[in-house]
């Protein structure tokens, strides 16, 4: 991943001529909107030079809630000295994939970044994230519509990153259910283009939500007979 990290790393002024667009305020509102506290601790996969995670830290009550992680030493470096005076930030210049998991977070954001780590490995990858995320967390990821994805490869092909890859739902699926995660959310929205160009989606602990469910709207005894077979456990 050495030429993906050396890509990043000259992506860096692109994007501090970028800024903080209406992208980034969306996904902001969205980590609110599905349930931010402000005491929450969040990690934050692909921050880049910390645009993202700058809204982040003036939302949250401390900016040492918050650990961020790129694959771009260049671009944790730039982050580092842009936001010097957000004091306890943990800055991690790492691939994710392979990161060791360090503690559990209640908020996992990845604002753009999956479309951009190769498919055959983000079984692994959500695999970390589920080691990652509290049992009542959840996750909260950004992505380009696929078929609006597939437009810009054709139609702004000088804007497509060193890997920028289309994630169809049911591909997407298939590696998050396997992680003993589930698609609690999804939805197509506009921000530059009328049909649709980027999707918000959140994840949650699969069995933690099934536990959630009995507590709050008992169902039938035979229902919870056949949970109990599924997965275990004492008598409801």
């Amino acid at each position: 991943m050495s030429k993906v990290a050396d890509w990043y790393d000259d992506y860096t002024k692109q994007q501090i001529e970028m800024g903080i667009n209406a992208r980034n305020r969306s996904i902001q509102n969205s980590l609110v909107k599905f349930g931010l506290q402000k005491n929450h601790e969040v990690l934050e996969i692909g921050c880049g030079i910390g645009t993202q995670t700058q809204l982040l830290a003036e939302y949250l009550n401390s900016p040492s809630q918050i650990t961020a992680v790129d694959i771009s030493p260049k671009s944790i470096e730039i982050a580092k000295h842009r936001y010097d005076h957000f004091k306890g930030l943990k800055w991690i210049a790492a691939d994710f994939v392979t990161y060791p998991a360090e503690k559990q977070y209640d908020v996992i954001l990845l604002p753009d970044v999956i479309e951009h780590i190769p498919v055959d490995q983000h079984k692994a990858l959500f695999a970390n994230i589920r080691k990652s995320l509290k049992k009542d967390g959840f996750v909260l990821i950004h992505i380009p519509q696929p078929y609006y994805q597939e437009w810009a490869k054709v139609e702004l092909p000088d804007k497509m990153q060193v890997i920028d890859q289309s994630i169809y739902t049911d591909v997407l699926a298939q590696n998050v259910y396997c992680n003993d995660l589930y698609i609690r959310h999804l939805e197509t929205y506009s921000i530059w283009q009328e049909q649709g160009d980027y999707q918000t989606i959140v994840l949650m602990p699969y069995r933690n939500d099934i536990t959630y469910t009995l507590k709050k709207k008992p169902s039938s005894n035979k229902f919870k007979y056949y949970l109990r077979r599924i997965f275990g456990g004492k008598k409801a």
